[in-house]
């Protein structure tokens, strides 16, 4: 198992970081109403994994039910909101290449804020098909290892036909095709997982040279990722 564990460990600190952002509950109700929005105006998590994993990942973060029913209906119906996902591409300091995630009912206000925030830090908004070259979409899912064993974790990969599997001192990582995301659910076989979620992996992941200067990349993403609207930063840094 090699290959993305410090990536994962950086990936899953992150995430826990995000738990205690102000802007934590808009930010996951515009990513469970997007899940609506583009599952078709299905409501049922059953019958629309996205949502069930944005769900999860809601309740994960504390938000109470009924802010989770309210942004549910905002994603169907006559006056469903107008969110969408739109997926920014930009380089940062030191030549790292940034895909930025973001939900937004305004495209240009957010593109506006993204390349603000670049500049501030040296960094510019490059145009579509710049930088999504360099990473390949795909799908993750993590266990912790005190409830789960690693034959378990190897069945549930082997069935999703995962490219890599990973660890660290308390979780398994399992990085698998996108095309399978749906799937999840049917090849967990009752398997307790942490996090689910889509993914953007580097095809050719850099160094930096110094510690200073990859602490700089990791506060400038945390910077984007406090933006309202942004959802995800992405990097190239390995």
């Amino acid at each position: 198992m090699s290959g993305h564990s410090k990536w994962a460990n950086i990936k899953r600190k992150k995430g826990i970081n995000d738990k205690i952002k102000a802007n934590v509950f808009a930010k996951m109700s515009h990513l469970i109403t997007i899940s609506v929005i583009e599952g078709g105006g299905i409501t049922d998590p059953d019958n629309n994994v996205r949502l069930r994993l944005a769900i999860d990942k809601a309740k994960a973060a504390n938000m109470p039910k009924e802010n989770i029913k309210r942004a549910i209906e905002k994603g169907f119906g006559p006056n469903r909101a107008m969110l969408k996902e739109v997926i920014y591409e930009g380089f940062g300091p030191y030549g790292v290449f940034l895909l930025i995630v973001s939900t937004t009912d305004n495209s240009n206000r957010t593109s506006s804020e993204i390349r603000n925030m670049l500049e501030k830090n040296s960094g510019k908004l490059g145009t579509p098909g710049s930088v999504a070259y360099m990473f390949k979409k795909c799908a993750f899912v993590s266990f912790m290892k005190s409830e789960v064993n690693e034959e378990a974790v190897f069945k549930v990969g082997e069935e999703l036909q995962a490219f890599n599997i990973d660890e660290d001192d308390s979780h398994f990582f399992v990085f698998f095709p996108f095309s399978n995301f749906g799937l999840l659910k049917a090849h967990l076989n009752n398997i307790k997982y942490e996090v689910a979620e889509v993914d953007y992996l580097p095809t050719m992941p850099i160094s930096l040279d110094s510690p200073e200067k990859e602490q700089k990349i990791l506060d400038f993403v945390e910077a984007l990722e406090s933006l309202d609207e942004v959802q995800r930063v992405y990097t190239n840094l390995e």
